[in-house]
């Protein structure tokens, strides 16, 4: 597939978490073909990687549909920003509140990275659509989740690139409780439970018990959106 074959397919960033497969979903009720790409940047979670492609199977078998759209995935290294990240997501350390008001899970540039490398795979796939779980609503105030961040940076890589990408953030404006309303729209009680049941999350990488949510440690700041998320979409 060259630069010039651009059609309407998509790329999902897709982490093997709740977030990333409900978008997952999302893309393969939209497009015609749908790749996904997931990173491998040394994370704690690093869990939520072995995840991808039991979910993947399950959205297959959820719709007939899902199944003949859904194509190629990639696995990216990026060693390089674990590496340079002292954070509580790529070190053995406590989540705890920094001095600017960030959580020390925040990973510098993270969004930014994932965004520019699948944009150039994006380009050598010829697929013009870009779709990430990103979220300025439930989110712990990450920069690089700013739905200004997402902007401005397709129009760099428009620019950049000379490809006219589009950026979608379908979970940008709603909450948890949403995101589990949205995966049941989109797929019903199926895909709900895939999400309970096989997705990961928490960002201590610990799959734990199950909880009404999924798995989890049940404490960090992952788990306890996922579950306050959960307690609200439960309740109708």
């Amino acid at each position: 597939m060259t630069p010039s074959q651009h059609d309407d397919g998509a790329l999902v960033l897709f982490s093997g978490g709740q977030d990333s497969t409900t978008c997952l979903a999302w893309a393969l009720e939209r497009f015609p073909r749908v790749e996904t790409i997931g990173f491998d940047y040394g994370q704690r979670h690093r869990v939520e990687l072995e995840c991808r492609a039991a979910l993947r199977e399950g959205l297959r078998a959820l719709k007939p549909g899902w199944d003949e759209r859904l194509g190629e995935d990639h696995t990216v290294g990026l060693s390089a920003l674990g590496a340079i990240s002292d954070t509580a997501l790529t070190r053995e350390v406590e989540i705890t509140m920094e001095e600017g008001g960030l959580p020390n899970t925040f990973v510098p540039g993270r969004n930014i990275v994932f965004l520019t490398v699948a944009a150039a795979l994006a380009y050598r796939r010829g697929l013009r659509h870009i779709v990430g779980g990103m979220c300025e609503t439930d989110f712990s105030g990450y920069p690089d989740c700013r739905d200004d961040t997402i902007k401005a940076l397709q129009v760099a890589l428009n620019l950049g690139m000379e490809r006219r990408f589009v950026l979608h953030t379908p979970l940008m404006w709603i909450d948890k409780a949403e995101t589990w309303r949205l995966a049941q729209e989109l797929g019903g009680e199926a895909l709900v439970r895939l999400i309970v049941e096989d997705t990961h999350t928490c960002y201590r990488g610990e799959r734990g018990p199950m909880h009404p949510w999924g798995h989890g440690c049940g404490h960090c700041p992952a788990c306890e959106l996922r579950a306050s998320g959960w307690e609200r979409f439960a309740a109708g």
